[in-house]
């Protein structure tokens, strides 16, 4: 159940990210258009760009949670075959 909770509230938060996204970059660039357009162009690209590293970072929680849940399969697949071969 934890597990089911985890994965929900990861996505989430990537949906969440995404639409912070979008709306951040056009309010950014509509808000700072008043000062010009290479800068508000130059601000809005920037803005998007660190929202899509945090965004790559949500995504690698997501990423070591399957690896974290893949190793614990394996680890007991292997101790089962060792508790086989020692009796």
């Amino acid at each position: 159940m934890q597990k089911a909770t985890f994965d929900r509230i990861i996505n989430f938060l990537l949906g969440a990210s995404w639409a912070l996204v979008l709306f951040g970059a056009l309010f950014t660039f509509k808000t700072f258009l008043t000062l010009g357009f290479g800068l508000s162009l130059f601000l809005t690209i920037s803005f998007v760009l660190v929202s899509l590293f945090l965004i790559l970072l949500l995504d690698s929680f997501v990423i070591n949670r399957q690896k974290f849940v893949e190793m614990k399969k394996q680890t007991h697949l292997l101790e089962k075959i060792y508790a086989k071969h020692t009796k």
